[in-house]
């Protein structure tokens, strides 16, 4: 398969209606929605912190996460800077200000849980096998850089093992469970995905883990970096990754 998929889906609002309609995953999407200023209103005042991103980009670029303060005000960072607002008028001005033209979406933020008091998310890398059945041949967790919102490699994050992100928040077997639900979700979504796009060979999915230990998906990219699974000291799920990924190119 020689054509280029990555530029078949890039914008995370189709991305999320097209899953919202498996009823398998429908449960592990946040509440997302278009950028505005009712949007933002209804989400900070259910959920109290939201995530505004671009429609489409990568890497967590254009990412701010804005919240309610506990007794007034607003609050929002970008990158490593954070602004406070007395009023929602002059939030919602700033924010549409940093957001532009751009197309923008909200989504329900979930407090993700820490490791030495840094964020940390999950990627699921999930690929077809030569033999055409879909597999999670990949996870690994990405520890959040300490002044940023983003886990991102990119970003100032650091490839870690859940093994050790989790450590002190499950019990080995907790853990067996958890990575085999996320196994699960990962292949499910992917087998949903290519119904409407048949050509995918593979997917990276972003897993939040809130402090209940409920995965959300944060976000799916088409087009996931194979070699994050480098950075670890066993490399057997980067070779496996390696080969599946060879596989496909040279068909």
């Amino acid at each position: 398969m020689k054509a280029n998929t990555a530029n078949l889906v890039q914008s995370k609002w189709v991305k999320t209606k097209l899953l919202l309609r498996s009823n398998a995953v429908r449960p592990f999407i946040p509440d997302t929605r278009k950028f505005s200023r009712r949007n933002l209103e209804e989400m900070i005042r259910s959920y109290g912190m939201v995530y505004v991103k671009p429609e489409r980009g990568t890497y967590g670029n254009g990412v701010i996460r804005a919240e309610r303060g506990e007794h007034k005000g607003y609050t929002y960072q970008y990158e490593e800077t954070v602004r406070h607002f007395d009023t929602f008028q002059a939030f919602h001005k700033s924010l549409a200000q940093k957001t532009g033209k751009r197309s923008y979406l909200i989504q329900k933020g979930i407090h993700l849980l820490k490791h030495n008091r840094r964020r940390f998310d999950i990627r699921v890398m999930v690929q077809l096998s030569p033999k055409g059945v879909w597999e999670a041949t990949g996870i690994i967790g990405r520890l959040g850089h300490p002044r940023k919102i983003v886990t991102n490699y990119h970003s100032g994050g650091r490839p870690m093992a859940i093994e050790t992100l989790l450590s002190t928040h499950l019990t080995r077997q907790q853990l067996a469970h958890l990575t085999g639900e996320l196994d699960l979700l990962g292949t499910r979504m992917a087998a949903h995905m290519q119904k409407t796009y048949p050509r995918i060979r593979k997917i990276g999915v972003d897993v939040g883990l809130d402090r209940s230990l409920t995965p959300w998906v944060i976000e799916v990219n088409m087009n996931p970096d194979p070699y994050i699974f480098n950075q670890l000291k066993d490399k057997s799920m980067y070779r496996k990754v390696m080969k599946y990924r060879r596989y496909w190119m040279e068909k």
